[in-house]
């Protein structure tokens, strides 16, 4: 993963309080758990309806615990695939700030396969964290920061109910950090 470069001027303020901001309040109650297994279960079963109801729990509850609007939601099938010249790229999801509405697809682009629980469900918390930085944080922009991608991680692991697994980041040209994947234990 690779941040953004900060802005020069404008929105500067917003990106750095973005960087520095790790972590999220989680809820105590276990909901998240509990609904995210039952997305994996739907998941399973490959019908996207029964999908797009789960994850409409999902973001209902983290909503609620977040106390943000809550937010739109369309689970579309196959991603896209742009394809050009000298490389290829997937869309797995992408959140509109002003329609609040997640798009997020749970098949993949080439083989039109269920994709893995975890790259969905990452990509789930990785869109609802957009969401959280506008409804939440206030941010006139959401940055790919090494902090959004910290609180991204930290919602994840906890639905997920797996151990949260420290970032070791890297700085790369024009201000900007990537992930040093074989520092992590």
């Amino acid at each position: 993963m690779l941040t953004d470069a900060p802005p020069r001027k404008a929105n500067r303020a917003g990106f750095l309080e973005s960087d520095q901001t790790r972590t999220l309040d989680l809820p105590q109650d276990g909901s998240l758990l509990t609904i995210t297994k039952s997305i994996e279960s739907a998941m399973r079963r490959g019908r996207s309806t029964d999908v797009r109801r789960t994850c409409a729990e999902f973001l209902d509850a983290a909503s609620e615990f977040y106390k943000v609007p809550a937010c739109g939601l369309r689970v579309l099938a196959a991603r896209p695939l742009r394809v050009r010249e000298r490389w290829t790229a997937e869309l797995f999801g992408d959140y509109t700030p002003e329609t609040m509405l997640i798009r997020i697809w749970m098949r993949t682009a080439v083989r039109k396969e269920v994709t893995s629980f975890g790259t969905f469900l990452s990509t789930l918390c990785h869109e609802f964290c957009h969401h959280l930085d506008f409804q939440k944080f206030g941010f006139v922009d959401s940055w790919h920061t090494r902090g959004f991608y910290e609180r991204a991680g930290v919602l994840y692991h906890y639905a997920r109910g797996t151990p949260f697994k420290k970032l070791f980041w890297v700085p790369v040209a024009g201000g900007r950090w990537r992930i040093d994947w074989p520092l992590k234990p």
